[in-house]
């Protein structure tokens, strides 16, 4: 997918190291964040095996469209399970983002080599500008609070430190179990996606 050979491994290995943190996750006993860290694996593996570099591996044609029904897959799940809480919408929008960059590398072999045409589609626009913002935005969630001596009601909470009582109220999570860690997490598959979309 990418020109040059380095920063496509650098991704395939943020993309692979995401998922397989994702898939240790898949062990918390908290239930919602199984199915969570189920659907982040999936996506992080996906997105490793989409950045591979194209002078080494030029998948088959038929990749493409299977890649466009298993991630069209994960948006219809996303969807039905954003109607009990809406974090999952931002599991849509990645599943979309991926049936995108699928129907373009079908498309266009250009694009798999990085020589696409010059602009920017609106869709590939909007996705940008979705992940960028989503980046920054967690970004800025990820930087510790910190609480000023007598803060009084309108200081902002402390984050439970290591996942303790924030973590959906339970106390003594695992490591797999802190929302830190699954942000982060999050956050690299971001910035992955960032810099699969800027070549299109």
């Amino acid at each position: 997918m990418h020109g040059s050979a380095s920063p496509g491994w650098l991704l395939v290995a943020l993309c692979a190291a995401t998922g397989a943190y994702c898939l240790l996750r898949m062990r918390s006993s908290v239930e919602a964040q199984r199915r969570a860290a189920g659907g982040e694996a999936l996506m992080g593996f996906g997105m490793a095996a989409m950045a591979v570099p194209a002078a080494v591996f030029t998948p088959p044609a038929w990749v493409w469209p299977a890649y466009a029904v298993v991630f069209g897959a994960a948006g219809l799940r996303a969807l039905w399970a954003a109607r009990s809480g809406r974090h999952h919408l931002h599991h849509l929008v990645g599943a979309a983002a991926m049936v995108y960059m699928a129907v373009v590398m079908a498309g266009s072999p250009a694009y798999a080599h990085g020589h696409g045409p010059s602009g920017t589609p609106l869709l590939t626009g909007v996705l940008l500008l979705y992940f960028a913002g989503y980046v920054l935005l967690t970004g800025v969630r990820l930087i510790p609070v910190v609480t000023v001596a007598g803060g009084g009601p309108g200081a902002p909470p402390v984050p439970a430190p290591g996942g303790g009582a924030g973590a959906g109220g339970r106390a003594g999570g695992g490591w797999g179990d802190r929302p830190e860690l699954a942000r982060a997490c999050r956050l690299s598959m971001a910035i992955g996606m960032l810099a699969m979309l800027l070549p299109l």
